[in-house]
């Protein structure tokens, strides 16, 4: 193990001082490796804190650009990285943060085909995404290579935070055997989020992460830490490992990789030929001529809507589908078309006759007809 410099002794003094890391701990972290999947809310904490604290080598998983969204609560992006790459943004952050530490970037989504390789290379994960395929397979890669996981997860002003170590303790699937039911859970861009909740249960996986490296302290193994940024509360859920657990128990079905979209329900279908589409400014040439239903939110109606639209939520629709006129030219719409699709498709199913979605909903519109439509 290399001495450390000059340089770096000054630079992280106050860890020296502190007998848990001293100078030994800190050129431990210092030839540590740590994969962080996600450049994003819980990335940005994540990936900051861990390149102050002198971890040698951050691996960066991430596909996605900068958008004027993100930046709300990616702390690691700023105003002039909007539209660049969220890893080459965070790239020249954490360099500007710490010009020691070596940061490997890897602009492509995680996958059956490529997460062991990746993931074989690092001493610890962290899990900063957003979506339940990544997360089982996050989990289950980490299973199958012996790799602690370091698991948060954020919605509105709600956040969990959990250690998984099968050598240890449970994993991901003991708490959670199966996933949610798609759709029943709403990305941030649906339901919101606290902009500050990220930077705390980033810090919190940050906090973990070290701790780990160390081998000082107590990790959450078995221990999912509940946050109700709110109320601003903290409990402890304890859990055990599963038995019959298909990847960490003592009679793993589970021996490889699998296909974790459709794990998840997931898939991508072809859209059905009976579920057509209209443009935001063919819609525009004709909006005298349709009836408009926004499925939204009455807070996202509030921030934007396009004129005449008429509000039923998503989650009232189908008890109120006898609202809307059969015989009309019925365009339903959402913030992105996804919604709003589900919609569309209950209407056909229900006899409507002339129904259309909204390609890319009212962020489409913002684009093509009105710019000064605010997009959220």
């Amino acid at each position: 193990m290399s001495k450390l410099t000059k340089d770096e002794l000054e630079r992280y003094s106050r860890h020296l001082s502190l007998p848990e890391v001293g100078l030994e701990g800190q050129e431990r972290l210092r030839e540590s490796k740590v994969l962080v999947v996600g450049a994003g809310g819980l990335g940005s904490p994540v990936a900051l804190y861990l390149a102050a604290a002198g971890v040698g080598t951050l691996g960066l998983v991430d596909f996605d650009r900068v958008d004027i969204t993100n930046l709300q609560r990616q702390i690691i992006h700023g105003t002039k990285d909007v539209g660049r790459s969220k890893l080459l943004s965070a790239r020249a952050r954490i360099f500007d943060v710490n010009p020691f530490v070596q940061v490997d970037t890897y602009e492509t989504k995680l996958t059956s085909a490529n997460a062991l390789d990746l993931i074989g290379r690092y001493d610890v994960v962290v899990d900063g995404t957003d979506n339940f395929p990544t997360r089982y397979l996050i989990n289950d890669a980490c299973v199958l290579l012996g790799k602690p996981n370091v698991y948060g997860s954020i919605f509105r002003f709600d956040g969990q935070v959990s250690v998984f170590d099968a050598k240890r303790g449970a994993c991901y699937r003991c708490l959670y055997p199966e996933p949610p039911p798609p759709g029943s859970v709403p990305n941030c861009a649906e339901g919101g989020v606290l902009g500050i909740l990220p930077g705390i249960v980033g810090t919190l996986e940050a906090n973990q992460t070290v701790k780990l490296l160390l081998d000082v302290g107590e990790p959450l193994i078995n221990r999912l830490l509940l946050l109700d940024a709110l109320e601003m509360r903290f409990r402890e859920v304890r859990f055990t490992k599963d038995p019959a657990c298909p990847v960490c128990g003592p009679r793993p079905t589970i021996r490889t990789l699998i296909d974790y979209d459709a794990f998840c329900g997931v898939t991508p279908a072809p859209a059905p030929s009976a579920l057509q589409e209209i443009g935001a400014r063919e819609l525009s040439q004709t909006l005298d001529r349709v009836l408009l239903i926004d499925v939204r939110e009455p807070f996202e109606a509030e921030i934007a809507h396009i004129p005449g639209a008429h509000l039923i939520p998503l989650g009232e629709f189908r008890d109120r589908m006898d609202e809307i006129d059969r015989d009309a030219d019925i365009v339903v719409h959402c913030r992105s078309g996804q919604r709003s699709a589900k919609a569309a498709r209950w209407l056909v199913d229900a006899g409507y006759g002339h129904v259309r979605n909204l390609r890319g909903g009212i962020l489409a519109w913002a684009d093509e007809v009105d710019p000064s439509t605010p997009k959220y």
